[in-house]
């Protein structure tokens, strides 16, 4: 057989040119670009954020009183706060290097000041007259139906009545409600004389979160603790002879 000649196709040289070149191209670096969304998180996170220093109320005008209304013995660390920015402004670490101990104290703490910058205010907080710590409630009646009048319980000045007092300042008043015909009833109030309505004085623990009250160790340890009752109990009836 005579010698074969290699088949000459010169439509693929192009395309074999431009796969070489590509092979034998050393990658480039690609440039670190972060997306600016994950940069301003992080920066956003690296500030410390700004605490919200709410006003004193009529009902609450002072960290003595902040403390005395929350409750839990936190009445004692009035001393560690010399202003309200600094009842409201210092971080549980700073709270711990001043011994507000336990934990819990401090995140009950915490807790309150973030409600109370909410405007979340415990029973009274919403009293607009209050004189050294003092409120008077008196019932108003709104006599649009005589057959049936609408009566509110409205905070007046102290020693004022509702008549003393123009209708635009009286102020409604949240959990408390007239029962009867002139009784209001609602927690902390104290009857005046002749029936005029009620007095509430600032007393600790007014706005308080009660505690659980643990019974046989809590739900970690109560199985524990009612098994060791059982034994206990069979041994005091085995000692008196009422088992074998």
């Amino acid at each position: 057989m005579g010698h074969l000649k290699p088949i000459f196709r010169p439509h693929l040289r192009p395309w074999r040119s431009a796969l070489s070149l590509l092979s034998h191209q050393t990658p480039q670096a690609q440039p670190n670009i972060r997306p600016a969304a994950f940069c301003i998180s992080r920066a956003s996170s690296s500030r410390a954020k700004t605490p919200i220093i709410p006003d004193p109320t009529p009902f609450c005008p002072d960290v003595s009183t902040f403390l005395t209304l929350i409750g839990r013995g936190l009445k004692s660390h009035v001393s560690k706060f010399p202003t309200w920015e600094a009842l409201f402004s210092l971080t549980s670490d700073q709270l711990r290097e001043l011994g507000i101990e336990p934990p819990r104290t401090r995140r009950y703490l915490i807790q309150w000041r973030s409600r109370f910058a909410r405007g979340q205010f415990g029973i009274g907080g919403d009293l607009k007259y209050v004189e050294d710590g003092t409120a008077d409630l008196k019932i108003l009646e709104y006599a649009k139906d005589p057959l049936n009048p609408k009566k509110y319980v409205v905070n007046v000045p102290l020693g004022k009545s509702v008549k003393e007092t123009p209708q635009e300042e009286l102020a409604r008043v949240s959990g408390y409600k007239v029962r009867g015909a002139r009784t209001i009833v609602g927690p902390y109030a104290l009857p005046l004389k002749q029936g005029e309505g009620v007095r509430i004085k600032i007393t600790e623990g007014m706005w308080e979160n009660k505690r659980g009250r643990k019974i046989d160790g809590g739900e970690r340890r109560r199985t524990e603790v009612r098994y060791k009752k059982r034994i206990q109990e069979r041994r005091e009836m085995r000692e008196r002879g009422e088992i074998p």
